[in-house]
């Protein structure tokens, strides 16, 4: 990889070129995903964070090559492995965390905890434990964006598993009938829950799905953040031109269990180990990086800063302070 004009790199004819720096932030933006998540394994392992804990590694490049394309306005939201999403969308770590430990500096005041945590100024409408659920609601936000004749586009992250959801169609049907800006973004890491989707779904190419309703759509390989980028660009052009939803399958893979109580015994060792050896979206990146000259002096400085943020919202979970109990029964209801 070389260089070029305006210091842009070009990765293997796959996606559009990108600059040394914009691939700079993303190693950065997805090693701090990684990072987070490791560490939030660490304290679940530990009993200090409690209820269920899907973890996203070996899914970053889908988030965040999907964030490069987005402006500030638009909107965010996703099922229970969320976590990824969030700090994407510049949620901090500490409050995340602090989130998941149960504490009242999270950003659901530690009621919330892994699966349902929201941010109105991130415009990140939350992580959803329905399967499906949220894709519905997706369009709504899209809807919204529709009414109020601004060109903020919708993101509804949902997995394989959740693809043929009857809501899912629906929600379809009416994204395409009112041409409403969201993009469905279907992130098939091959497995919902334990089971295949060679094994759960008839239809094996899930970027059609929405061809019934006339929505476009495009598989992506989902480990290579430039392809992703790609991808969004196209598919945010053709929502904020008010032509109605796009639908992107993104072929990405998770190196845990569906949960951290999930031992994932349906899949077999050398499977995981030849996906990280072979196609790891961060090292993708980082090979990138330094055939194009950038230091290893460098790129151990990001890693260094990462370590720091993550290691600092994990001390500043654990010293944070649990929900007072009368916090029980506030955030119940909207008080006009």
């Amino acid at each position: 990889m070389q260089a070029g004009k305006n210091n842009a790199l070009q990765t293997g004819g796959n996606g559009p070129s990108l600059t040394r720096e914009q691939f700079t932030q993303a190693y950065h933006d997805m090693l701090l995903i990684r990072r987070f998540e490791e560490k939030a394994g660490q304290l679940y392992g530990m009993g200090l964070i409690g209820g269920f804990c899907h973890l996203y590694i070996g899914q970053e490049a889908v988030v965040i090559g999907i964030q490069m394309a987005l402006k500030e306005g638009d909107k965010l939201i996703t099922s229970y492995r969320d976590h990824g999403q969030m700090l994407a969308a510049g949620m901090t770590a500490r409050g995340v965390m602090a989130e998941l430990t149960g504490r009242s500096t999270g950003y659901s005041h530690g009621k919330g905890g892994s699966m349902h945590m929201f941010s109105r100024e991130k415009n990140f409408y939350g992580g959803h434990g329905i399967v499906g659920a949220q894709v519905a609601l997706g369009i709504g936000l899209a809807f919204a964006n529709k009414y109020r004749e601004t060109d903020e586009v919708s993101i509804a992250y949902f997995g394989d598993g959740a693809a043929n959801q009857g809501q899912v169609y629906e929600s379809f049907n009416l994204a395409a009938l009112h041409k409403l800006p969201c993009i469905f973004v279907i992130e098939n890491n091959l497995y919902g829950m334990g089971t295949s989707v060679e094994r759960a779904s008839a239809s094996h190419e899930l970027w059609r799905n929405g061809e019934p309703w006339g929505i476009p759509g495009k598989r992506v390989d989902g480990m290579d953040i430039a392809a992703v980028h790609d991808a969004a660009l196209e598919a945010v052009a053709h929502c904020r031109a008010g032509k109605g939803p796009y639908l992107l399958e993104m072929m990405t893979y998770r190196y845990r269990g569906h949960s951290m109580s999930d031992p994932a015994k349906y899949r077999k060792r050398e499977e995981v180990d030849t996906i990280r050896k072979t196609r790891d979206p961060i090292d993708h990146v980082r090979t990138i990086l330094l055939d194009a000259g950038v230091t290893e002096e460098s790129l151990r400085t990001i890693e260094a800063d990462v370590k720091a943020v993550v290691n600092d919202s994990a001390e500043f979970a654990q010293t944070s302070p649990e929900p007072d109990p009368t916090e029980l029964y506030t955030d119940v209801l909207l008080e006009a």
